[in-house]
């Protein structure tokens, strides 16, 4: 037991110097050595083996896990780096930020303030907007951005463009074309966000047994899926089977 504790105390001490030196927050020194041993192994996972590893499976594991422990991390550190630098860069991360938050209003108005000047048809901005105004239901918004960005060969006609415009044709209650949108994305989009949200509104639309063919589909590939991402495949999964609940 004496060397258990001494070996724990080292590393311990270790990991305090390296919370110091990389500039970590210094909430961590005392995650580290109240909660030994569990404190400096959630530090180590979390910080120290993606900069180890560096892959990039690592990185989003690590990622993951400090969202978990400090979910306000990002967009405290974005908020600081804005009002340092409001740079475009600068103003879309803490847009970005804010919509994981859940804080759309200010998001939306984030990057309409960063689509501007040479900076008025950036994709990434312009469709960031569009979901915003989406989950702030001002679907007529938008479409309005949406259909602009399709007219875009190269950056607009993507999944993630024919997912969002999905959605708002279908909070416009134009049902055909929002068919046909989320179709396309559910075919092409990575991950299970597109069949998740195809399958929620064919259950909300009425096609039962369709949707029902959907989520059973993604039951088989979230038992292929690797464990560490099934949490938010099966997200996805929940949102279609509780709109096929309700439907």
């Amino acid at each position: 037991m004496p060397i258990l504790f001494g070996f724990s105390m080292v590393m311990a001490i270790l990991l305090c110097v390296h919370v110091v030196r990389s500039g970590r927050e210094t909430y961590w020194l005392w995650i580290i050595l109240a909660f030994q041993p569990l404190g400096g192994v959630v530090y180590l996972v979390t910080n120290v083996l993606p900069e180890l590893f560096g892959g990039r499976q690592a990185q989003q594991l690590g990622q993951a896990a400090r969202r978990k422990l400090d979910p306000t991390r990002a967009y405290r550190e974005a908020k600081a780096a804005c009002e340092d630098a409001p740079t475009v860069r600068n103003q879309s991360k803490l847009a970005e930020a804010a919509s994981d938050l859940g804080q759309y209003a200010e998001a939306e108005t984030l990057y309409a303030k960063a689509a501007q000047g040479i900076h008025a048809e950036d994709p990434t901005l312009l469709l960031g907007r569009a979901r915003a105004l989406i989950e702030l239901s001002r679907h007529a918004e938008a479409l309005e951005i949406l259909n602009r960005m399709s007219e875009d060969e190269a950056d607009g006609r993507t999944p993630a463009v024919a997912l969002a415009l999905g959605r708002a044709n279908e909070g416009l209650g134009r049902i055909r074309d929002a068919e046909t949108a989320y179709q396309w994305a559910a075919q092409r989009l990575p991950g299970f966000e597109g069949l998740g949200r195809y399958a929620a509104f064919m259950a909300r639309t009425g096609r039962r047994d369709d949707a029902k063919d959907a989520i059973a589909e993604m039951d088989r590939r979230i038992a292929k899926t690797n464990r560490h991402f099934r949490k938010e495949a099966k997200a996805w999964r929940d949102l279609a089977a509780q709109a096929l609940g309700s439907a």
